[in-house]
């Protein structure tokens, strides 16, 4: 496996209450990911990302899209240099 690369997103707009954080867990398990999507209190979605650079982009991307019934507004990425062992171990939780 290559060297992980970590990156926490925030996503904007329609995106509680719309299988936001169920369909991108399953998109980050499919991309081989650890991380979580947990629903903030200001109504964003917050995503942490972990894996092989390539798959943490390729989620970073699809949260633009989101599932159908979102609409999405803004993300915004920031590269993290510590994670918990258990986001290494590819595990994506939601919350």
């Amino acid at each position: 496996m290559n060297e992980l690369t970590a990156r926490r997103c925030f996503v904007s707009g329609r995106v509680q209450g719309v299988f936001f954080r169920a369909t991108t867990a399953g998109r980050a398990r499919e991309l081989g990911l650890g991380g979580y999507a947990i629903n903030l209190p200001d109504g964003r979605v917050e995503v942490l990302a972990v894996g092989e650079a390539q798959a943490v982009d390729t989620l970073a991307q699809w949260l633009w899209q989101g599932p159908v019934m979102s609409e999405v507004s803004a993300v915004e990425c920031q590269s993290v240099t510590e994670v918990d062992e258990k986001y290494r171990r590819g595990k994506f939780f939601t919350g």
